[in-house]
Parts: structure tokens; sequence; C-alpha cells
């Protein structure tokens, strides 16, 4: 079989990839080896930048964003027993973010994808890239029963995460990784419960980091600094709770509103890019091309911001001819890459207790963070870095 762009991992970034490419008139084929029901179920956090939202609506999914998820214009900043809140859109000339989770914004791109004669094929294995410095690509895998396919492309997006076939197909010595491991994890849990806040609440406390978010009316999401080796049989539903309400204590009294807890997860935090994000014809987007630590939520929209620059330049290409902007793609993706990586680190940094780490430390962390919610300046920082930074112009 043949396309123009075969595409490799239905996550966030292949999907999305798939339909813009749709709206320009150009072919794809998606290779997942999950299933959808598993794709869709995936839970997780989701706050959207105004870029993404703006590309959402403007792409024709983000209906059901607009009807369910919740515009946050401001974060709360909590530490030394008190709140300071940041105005985006006063900050940022009337920019916020969507709280829309990671999956569903997956189930609407299925579903546009599908319901616009999309060719996604899940449950494929065998998953494996050939001919990647020439000018016909291909992908071989097996069909769910067995039978071994072959797509020809012009291009292969590589959009499979951090364990997927495509960066590993890129031969060794042409790539350079950087990686930064954080001597933490977050203990995640949903519980059935209202939202505790209208907005996010980021906690620093002498017992470590605490975040308050939500997903719906009744359900909550928060999250704990652990141990990146913990395990969740050391963390008792009594133990969770006890745990939030001290690092979120306030002088006023405030406690989270608590509910049963039906998912606990840990994930460990580490920050990783490679350069570059192209080889031949295999351009890399998302996770397979680089990691933040959820502070600074930024991992969806990265992935996005990745698509928009290729996706551009795939468009040039098969409308001129033009191969420059598929040429720049990684100069131009990576400046935004290392600008989010640079603002993860700085919140990571600002907001978690470090191993070791003494009464000093602690009190200038609460004298950043004084600082940057009593600075207009700092505040606009962090208010502009939150909602998005602006797309990047390929490079010159």
């Amino acid at each position: 079989m043949k396309t123009q762009v075969a595409i490799i991992g239905a996550g966030p970034a292949g999907l999305m990839l798939s339909h813009i490419l749709h709206l320009q008139g150009i072919a794809s084929i998606v290779l997942e080896t999950r299933s959808r029901e598993a794709i869709e179920a995936t839970i997780r956090a989701g706050v959207l930048e105004q870029g993404t939202v703006d590309l959402m609506t403007e792409i024709g999914v983000g209906a059901r964003m607009e009807r369910e998820g919740f515009r946050h214009e401001g974060t709360i900043l909590r530490f030394d027993g008190i709140d300071r809140r940041i105005d985006f859109p006063e900050l940022t000339g009337g920019k916020a973010v969507m709280v829309y989770a990671q999956h569903e914004v997956i189930k609407d791109l299925v579903e546009a994808r599908l319901a616009s004669g999309g060719d996604i094929r899940f449950e494929v294995s065998d998953v494996s890239l050939h001919g990647l410095e020439s000018t016909s690509p291909s992908v071989r895998f097996r069909q769910p029963g067995g039978e071994l396919q072959t797509i020809e492309a012009d291009f292969v997006a590589g959009c499979d995460g951090t364990q997927g076939v495509s960066r590993p197909s890129i031969p060794q010595g042409v790539l350079k990784g950087f990686e930064r491991l954080y001597p933490f994890g977050w203990l995640g849990i949903l519980c059935k419960a209202p939202p505790s806040s209208d907005e996010l609440i980021y906690a620093l406390s002498d017992r470590g980091f605490a975040l308050v978010s939500t997903r719906s009316p009744e359900v909550q999401r928060m999250y704990l600094q652990c141990e990146p080796t913990d395990k969740i049989e050391n963390w008792s539903d009594d133990r969770i709770w006890s745990e939030l309400r001290a690092r979120l204590a306030t002088r006023d009294g405030w406690a989270p509103i608590e509910g049963e807890i039906f998912s606990k997860t840990v994930v460990g935090m580490r920050s990783f890019v490679t350069e570059p994000m192209q080889y031949g014809r295999l351009f890399l987007a998302g996770d397979a091309a680089h990691v933040v630590p959820p502070t600074g939520a930024k991992g969806l929209n990265l992935a996005v911001a990745d698509v928009r620059v290729l996706a551009r330049a795939f468009a040039e290409f098969y409308k001129s001819g033009r191969e420059d902007l598929l040429e720049c793609y990684s100069d131009t993706a990576l400046r935004r890459i290392w600008k989010a990586q640079r603002f993860s680190w700085w919140m990571t940094s600002m907001l978690h207790r470090f191993p070791g780490a003494d009464d000093f430390q602690h009190k200038v962390q609460i004298a950043e963070l004084d600082y940057v919610t009593g600075s207009r300046a700092a505040s606009t920082a962090l208010a502009e870095n939150y909602v998005g930074l602006p797309f990047d112009e390929p490079v010159d």
C-alpha cells in the first residue's frame, strides 16, 4: 500500500498530524500497537495552552472541549500558608488555559479521523522502518491477524513516544540526548469529589510539593511529591489525605474536599531532549523526541507545537516542492522545546523539596515564590510561559 506520510503512533501528536494533513489534502496512514479502547482509556494530565485550544477549534475538533473543558484564567501558588494568584488574561492580553484530559483529546481526534475516512490501523505489531535515507521510505508491520504488510511513503513521522521504534531506527551516533533525572516522583490520585478549588493550586511546603487539579464536576485529580521508586502499596487512602491536608494547609484553615480514591499512580520525573529530531525522511514529534516533567504542563502542548511546525513543512513541500521548511524542522521545533524545558525545570526546582535540602534552600524557595507573585514582571513571565509562548517561525 502507498501513502504520502506514514505516521507511527496514535497519540496526540500522530492523530493531530494526520488530521491537519487531511485538511491540507495530504494522505496519511496511522499505525498504533495498542487498541482504540486502550489509547482512549489511558488517563493522563491535560492542561491545554491557548495555542493548543485555538488549533483544536481551527481544525474542527474543539466542540466537546469547549462544552466540557474547564477554562482557567489563573493559577494559585501556595506557600508559607498563603495563596497568591497569577491572573493569566490580565498579564497576557486575554490568554488562558483549558483543563481537558489528554485521553479526551485523543477521543476527539480518533472520532474526527474516522469520520473523515482516515486510515488508523490499531493493534499492529512488529513495526519496522526502512529506507529512511531514500526518497521512498517504507514501514513494515503485522496486522492483528498476523498478515505482514508494507507501506510505501514519501515521509515517515515518528510519533510513538519514548518506547516506540522510531527513534531507535536512527543509526547510532546521529542523535545526541540531553537528560535530567529528578530525585523524586509524583503520586497521582483520582477521587470522587467536587473540585476543591476553581483553579489549580501549586503548593510548596516543608514536607514537599502538592498539586490540586480537577477532571470533572465529580472527579478531582491531585498529586503529591514522593520517592521516585515509591510503591502504591505504601500509600493508604488515610495516609494520602493526611499528607495532602498537611502540605496544603493555609493560615485560614483551608482543606481539600475528600472523597473515594479510585486511582493511584506513581510517575517518575525527568527531562529529555534528542537532537536532531529528523533523519533522512523520518521526522520525530512529541514524546519520541522529548519529555518534560509535568510541573509546567507542557508535554501534550509541545507535541502539538511540533506537529504544527511539521504539518506546515509537509504542506509547503506538496504545494510548491519546497524542502527548506523540512530541512529546518528540528531547529525550529527545538527553539520552543528548550524554552519549555527551561520553564518546566524552573517550576519543578521552585516547588519541590530536594533530598538533602536544608532550611536555607527552603527559605530561598519561599523568597522566590514571594518575588514571582509580587513582581508584575516576574508574574508576567510565568503567565506567558504557562499559557504558551508564541509558535516559532522557521529558522533563517
